[in-house]
């Protein structure tokens, strides 16, 4: 992966802007996705980035969340214009932003984070747990060669297959399917309580992927730290590449606070906290100390 600590992973390469929401529609239960426009930052940003977001017209939380990039908004001229960002309301703001109606304002900044390196195998795998799906559609669609991201636009060679496993308490929290299906990739889920699909963990369906893989392949994980502390055993022992998008809370999202540490492994096998935020959100799955 790219140096984690480069100067281009530190806020202030980031923007902060007062945006306009243009839609914000439900998906599932709980789960939202809102659109602001926003071209300065939705030309700058790469899948696995965040952007931090707060709502303007309250002082409580006085502090922004995290969002991970679900996709961009393209215009008539093929140009990117604006930002999607999925959520499930849980908390204060989540719940305020629910009620937010086209028109209102977001103060936003961002893109964070180092996101997604690129990969080059045949076969890319997705596990996603809860609401961990919000950082693949854009991934996604930038492996299958249909659209290009950041300034300047990087390259990524085009992969033969991409699958999602995809895990959620119950059927009713299933966001986003459809999003996947009309970018070719194979989707399978699975639910906890059996409502819908595999009944059972996401990680039995990535060992049924994985047994059926025959081509180079690589594992890109976000969602619940437990979860992808399996999925991170799971490509161990299967001897297969894992990147993790960690879900760490983060108060700044600027590297300031180090709210939002983890214990990571160097290339000396030396243990140190890193930020989520500056260093990550996306850290090589080997060496994080679950």
């Amino acid at each position: 992966m790219s140096n984690p600590v480069h100067a281009a992973h530190y806020a202030d390469h980031a923007l902060y802007r007062k945006v306009e929401v243009v839609e914000n529609v439900r998906l599932a239960r709980e789960t939202y996705r809102v659109r602001f426009a926003c071209p300065d930052m939705a030309r700058r940003v790469v899948p696995g980035q965040f952007f931090m977001l707060r709502l303007s017209s309250f002082s409580d939380p006085l502090l922004g969340r995290a969002f991970a990039l679900y996709d961009t908004v393209m215009g008539e001229d093929n140009e990117p214009w604006g930002i999607d960002l999925v959520y499930l309301v849980h908390g204060k703001l989540t719940s305020r932003l629910a009620m937010v109606r086209p028109g209102q304002q977001l103060d936003v900044w961002g893109p964070l984070g180092n996101g997604f390196d690129p990969v080059n195998v045949e076969h890319l795998i997705l596990v996603a747990g809860g609401i961990g799906q919000t950082p693949f559609p854009a991934l996604a669609r930038e492996h299958l060669g249909l659209r290009r991201y950041g300034n300047p636009m990087r390259s990524s060679a085009p992969v033969r297959q991409i699958t999602l496993c995809y895990g959620v308490r119950s059927g009713e929290y299933l966001a986003g399917i459809a999003d996947f299906e009309r970018l070719g990739v194979e989707v399978h889920f699975s639910t906890e309580d059996g409502s819908q699909g595999h009944a059972g963990l996401v990680t039995d369906l990535l060992e049924q992927v994985l047994s059926l893989a025959c081509h180079s392949r690589q594992i890109l994980c976000c969602g619940p730290e437990r979860m992808m502390a399996a999925v991170a055993d799971v490509a161990r022992r299967s001897n297969t590449p894992c990147q993790v998008s960690l879900e760490t809370p983060m108060a700044c999202g600027i590297g300031v606070c180090f709210s939002c540490v983890a214990l990571v492994r160097d290339h000396r096998g030396q243990c140190d906290y890193k930020r989520t935020c500056v260093e990550g959100p996306v850290f090589d799955a080997e060496k994080i100390v679950w």
